[in-house]
């Protein structure tokens, strides 16, 4: 063997090595109410008959391989199409336990034990189901889990948006999210 292609040969066991690492599986969220990409179902639309008569439940949602260290979840359904652009919020829930793995869809609609739930664009504390303009193009809605090392019950109850995320500055471990379309 010649000497100039020993420097390679002594970096063998390096790369072995980095092949043998376990990296942590990503975050992961996902609903039985819709795909991501998918269309949103008349379950969780806004009840007005300009809407499509939906029955305005929440969505179910569960989750996995959440970081090291989470203590605590937020879920946060914007519209970034709505407002004509300037955004709509449909759903803050936060102090979410993360050992439940999930949430039954109809659950978390309104502040419980299970969860508290913050201000929507219209200024009340419930799940406020997607209601785009008729004739508009489907809208898009992002629906995130944050992972956060806060202990359930260190944030206020009726947290808007902006507050929300003002309380999560340094605390946020970790984020993945779902896009469902709805239109009519």
């Amino acid at each position: 063997m010649k000497l100039r292609y020993w420097p390679l040969l002594a970096l063998l066991p390096l790369a072995a090595h980095a092949a043998q690492v376990n990296h942590s599986p990503a975050l992961a969220i996902s609903s039985s109410s819709f795909t991501d990409g998918g269309v949103i179902a008349l379950q969780q639309v806004g009840p007005d008959p300009a809407c499509g008569s939906g029955e305005e439940k929440t969505p179910q949602v569960s989750w996995k391989n959440l970081p090291q260290g989470t203590r605590s979840l937020v879920l946060v359904m914007f519209d970034p199409d709505g407002g004509k652009g300037l955004g709509v919020v449909h759903w803050l829930a936060y102090d979410i336990d993360p050992a439940s793995g999930g949430l039954d869809e109809g659950t978390a609609g309104q502040s419980s034990q299970l969860l508290k739930v913050g201000r929507n664009s219209r200024g009340t504390l419930q799940y406020r189901g997607p209601c785009p303009p008729a004739g508009d193009n489907p809208h898009h809605y992002a629906l995130t889990l944050i992972a956060t090392d806060l202990a359930p019950g260190n944030l206020a109850e009726g947290l808007d948006r902006q507050q929300l995320m003002d309380a999560l500055q340094g605390h946020a471990l970790g984020a993945q999210s779902l896009v469902g379309r709805y239109g009519h």
